[in-house]
């Protein structure tokens, strides 16, 4: 089995290309730096601009299904300009893969395409259970960017390509992510929520993560599929679950929200959205998680280390 695998360099990418090595597939990826096409040892590199929509096609060379991760991080000031490359670097990078297919058609043997999403695409609800099936609408600029995201993402189907669309929770890891921002205010006894603290946090261990996503390589499943823990938690609960896993109390009130909105603007969404989400379509397909509990799983990055 080939991987072509797009945002190898972060994150959830990194830890995706080390478990597929270790199963023994084989690994190219796209990077937008020609200084790091030779970066990742076992695999091979290939440069790629989506935002000049240039690509070296030799990269589908052999390849059987793509895994799309690439997007800029939204964790960054919401200006009207960086908003603009928020969508850009999800659509326009899809795109490109579009665009490059269709021109070795015939030259290339891609069966599959597994493009990363986002829990934005729900509504803010602090109530309700929402599923797959649960109606979306862009009432919010994270709305409209995962909707436009995923319908980018399901052009592959005209193009005879199975789709898998993850919509990925909140991904827990030692070194990056929610953690890593929430772990340092923590360690000095900052740590609080955001407004009431009640809103549903539904996360994701990061060995999940990337099993879920080669589990949809080996079983080639097709659709769309939340990839999230069974249990989501209140964002207290995250909180004091983190303070309790790196041996430090968790003591302040929950910060109001005015103050939040206040200080990042619109960007407040992400701190103050409540998203209780189902995993109980991937389950059905027969995927097991191995850290199904937050306690469990905060326990478990930082079981070398204290801190």
């Amino acid at each position: 089995m080939k991987l072509l695998i797009t945002g190898a360099t972060g994150l959830v990418g990194k830890e995706l290309v080390k478990k597929a090595l270790e199963q023994g597939m084989i690994i190219h990826y796209l990077t937008t730096h020609k200084s790091k096409t030779k970066t990742i040892i076992g695999a091979r590199g290939f440069y790629w601009n989506p935002s000049s929509q240039e690509i070296d096609s030799s990269c589908f060379e052999g390849v059987d299904v793509i895994v799309h991760l690439a997007g800029a991080t939204i964790s960054k000031r919401w200006t009207a300009a960086y908003k603009k490359i928020i969508l850009a670097s999800r659509v326009d990078s899809t795109r490109l893969l579009e665009n490059a297919l269709k021109k070795t058609k015939g030259k290339n043997r891609v069966k599959q395409i597994i493009g990363a999403s986002a829990l934005g695409i729900y509504s803010n609800d602090f109530k309700n259970i929402v599923t797959e099936e649960t109606e979306v609408s862009s009432n919010s600029f994270l709305e409209r960017v995962v909707i436009d995201w995923e319908a980018a993402t399901a052009v592959f189907k005209t193009m005879n390509i199975k789709v898998t669309t993850l919509r990925i929770g909140l991904v827990i890891a030692v070194n990056g992510g929610v953690v890593a921002a929430m772990k340092t205010p923590i360690l000095f006894g900052l740590g609080a929520a955001f407004g009431n603290g009640s809103q549903g946090q539904s996360w994701i261990h990061i060995k999940d993560l990337v099993g879920i996503i080669l589990f949809s390589v080996t079983t080639k499943l097709e659709g769309i599929y939340n990839a999230v823990a069974p249990n989501p938690v209140s964002q207290t609960h995250f909180i004091t679950a983190l303070a309790k896993a790196i041996n430090r109390p968790h003591i302040l009130p929950p910060l109001p929200e005015f103050i939040i909105q206040l200080m990042v603007g619109e960007m407040s969404s992400l701190l103050l959205d409540s998203h209780w989400v189902s995993s109980k379509k991937i389950e059905g397909q027969g995927f097991s998680f191995q850290y199904p509990e937050i306690n469990t799983a905060f326990k478990e990055l930082f079981k070398k280390s204290m801190v």
